[in-house]
């Protein structure tokens, strides 16, 4: 299952390195890596103040303002 989580993590770090398109698989490996940190935060009051680097919620942000239709 490390695995898994690692690739997703991969797939931000080299599209946010610009060694990879910013493209659909990188903003789905984003919201599944955002649901994670929601899931850990509920766990306790010590994970409450983790969050995303500057450079990943500027690319959420990114995504949230793509256009739809």
């Amino acid at each position: 299952m490390r695995e898994i989580g690692s690739n997703h993590c991969q797939i931000v770090r080299t599209s946010l390195t610009g060694k990879r398109a910013v493209d659909e698989q990188t903003f789905a490996s984003l919201t599944i890596l955002a649901e994670r940190l929601e899931r850990l935060k509920r766990l306790g009051k010590v994970f409450s103040n983790i969050e995303f680097s500057p450079y990943i919620k500027k690319l959420k942000n990114r995504q949230n303002a793509l256009p739809v239709g």
